[in-house]
């Protein structure tokens, strides 16, 4: 683990902007050497690993999880159950369905709806102009709040082009009125800080290479 990395981070950037350890992959006792440092809120994309963690280290106060994978929608109530944040709702279905498990398990779940800005076939998310006619009715949505947004740019791009599409997700998200912008990772999270985001997903700049 990159201690001195992750302190670095934590002492450059804004107040503002919350640092969210992606620790997918990562063993739990990396999990326990970062929360020591402080680190309360960590990322998982597969629900049983992180159910695995969550039951290992459930003696650490203060943890916040995040789940920031693809959304099955067989997984979907386990998600709402073991996850305070979803960081990657990226469709109106999905969030429809979060709603409605929510308001069985007695959750409400913090979201930030996946939105994409340039063409990626790797990548999910909503179209905006989709998003600005559906936001009216999610909105609607009980048992869920909606936090922010977050989108994930495709690799090879050029700082500027970076700047570019982080720009864009936080000006819909100050069009819509929420708070957040889940963007930048470990390769653009200076760009997506100048672009005004609010949460860093960091993964290997702090852990190192993953184990899967």
């Amino acid at each position: 683990m990159e201690i001195s990395n992750y302190l670095k981070i934590k002492n450059k950037i804004p107040l503002n902007v919350k640092l969210l350890a992606v620790s997918k992959g990562i063993n739990f006792t990396e999990i326990k050497k970062l929360y020591s440092q402080g680190q309360n809120d960590f990322g998982e994309s597969k629900t049983k690993e992180a159910m695995q963690k969550q039951l290992i280290i459930k003696d650490l106060r203060n943890i916040n999880w995040h789940f920031i994978g693809k959304i099955q929608s067989n997984k979907i109530r386990k998600i709402v159950q073991n996850f305070e944040y979803i960081h990657s709702v990226d469709s109106y279905e999905k969030l429809l369905k979060i709603s409605n498990v929510a308001a069985e398990e007695n959750k409400t779940p913090l979201i930030m709806l996946q939105v994409k800005f340039s063409f990626d076939p790797n990548k999910g998310g909503f179209d905006s102009k989709l998003l600005l006619e559906k936001w009216c009715d999610m909105n609607k949505f009980k048992n869920l709040k909606i936090k922010g947004l977050m989108t994930i740019n495709p690799r090879g791009l050029s700082s500027k082009e970076n700047i570019k599409l982080f720009k864009k997700c936080r000006k819909l998200a100050d069009e819509l009125q929420l708070p957040d912008c889940s963007m930048g990772m470990s390769g653009d999270w200076e760009e997506a800080v100048e672009a005004g985001s609010t949460w860093l997903r960091l993964g290997s700049i702090i852990f190192g290479n993953r184990t899967n």
